[in-house]
């Protein structure tokens, strides 16, 4: 079994909104259900899980059953961290999923995600135990010496930058994060899964990432976002039969 745990519980404060961007409305539908929306429709997903902040869950229910999830299985209170909230989501799985199932995380707010990816994600997996989309670096890179120059050259040749979503055998991601909770790993990492990985010494594998923007971050995303949907609108206007 495939499922996506799809994290909801970031509070979108580079957004500007009052309310967390994943329940922002674009067109009048939350960003979480046209990310939700994806999922549902990928044949490769078989169940999904929401994480979630507490004081948001009620509206979460209601966003899947508006908008008709019904992969969604389980939802779950999300953490203080993105870690703890996806250790949150891992852990509510014990005992539910087997340990050769596959986890894809993603975030709530990456309703640019093509399926494509997923599936892309979920096949390398099975052949490597993980798969994370990433994408060659188009630019030219550095590394700060501060915030105002640099003086070091990256080859962005040897770069890599990490997408949206990152998939794993679940037993080996269960394994890992109780490691980091009984070493006390957590507090001392990057906040998210791949940097656990690396701190534990484990190789990750790339997927594609064909998405145009890997998550909503900021209100210009949110735009971006819009702008595709208005453009696929009238793709489908343009390529229906005239009545």
């Amino acid at each position: 079994m495939n499922i996506a745990i799809v994290l909801a519980g970031g509070t979108g404060s580079r957004v500007g909104a009052d309310i967390p961007k994943q329940f922002i409305k674009i067109r009048n539908k939350p960003v979480l259900a046209y990310t939700l929306e994806i999922f549902q429709a990928c044949d490769n997903i078989h169940a999904i899980e929401i994480v979630c902040h507490k004081d948001w869950l009620d509206e979460a229910h209601r966003i899947a059953e508006e908008y008709a999830i019904t992969k969604t299985k389980w939802f779950v209170t999300g953490g203080a961290t993105f870690q703890e909230s996806v250790m949150n989501g891992v852990f509510s799985l014990r005992g539910k999923v087997e340990p050769d199932d596959i986890a894809v995380i993603s975030f709530g707010v990456s309703p640019m995600t093509p399926i494509e990816d997923i599936n892309d994600g979920i096949r390398v997996c099975k052949e490597h135990g993980n798969a994370i989309a990433a994408k060659d670096i188009d630019l030219c890179t550095c590394i700060k010496d501060d915030e105002y120059s640099t003086t070091q050259n990256l080859l962005r040749e040897t770069i890599k930058g990490f997408s949206n979503p990152w998939t794993f055998r679940f037993g080996e991601l269960c394994d890992a994060y109780e490691t980091a909770k009984t070493q006390g790993l957590l507090d001392e990492l990057e906040p998210h899964t791949t940097s656990l990985y690396f701190a534990l010494g484990k190789r990750l594998w790339f997927s594609q990432s064909t998405a145009k923007c890997a998550k909503i971050t900021t209100r210009e995303d949110l735009d971006l976002f819009e702008g595709q949907l208005l453009l696929e609108e009238r793709r489908r206007q343009e390529h229906s039969p005239v009545q």
